[in-house]
């Protein structure tokens, strides 16, 4: 990992990872279980931010879109 200034970088929540360790495995269920057990929108947020910033993957916005819809719903 390459220090940042950005705050989504840096950004943690309780289980400790940031979004670039949430986000950034070429294997695709590291990447969904890292989406899956963001239980905050704060996290949520950063990791968009940090999927926005760096990679820009459709397919991960669009699991992120996901998790932010179900968060939504629990707490409805």
């Amino acid at each position: 990992m390459t220090p940042s200034s950005n705050s989504a970088d840096q950004s943690t929540e309780s289980s400790g990872l940031t979004p670039q360790q949430r986000l950034e495995s070429s294997n695709t269920r590291l990447v969904d279980a890292g989406i899956a057990t963001i239980k905050d929108m704060e996290t949520l947020r950063a990791c968009v931010a940090y999927e926005n910033a760096n990679q820009r993957r459709v397919l991960i916005l669009h699991r992120l879109k996901r998790r932010a819809d179900e968060i939504r719903a629990e707490v409805e």
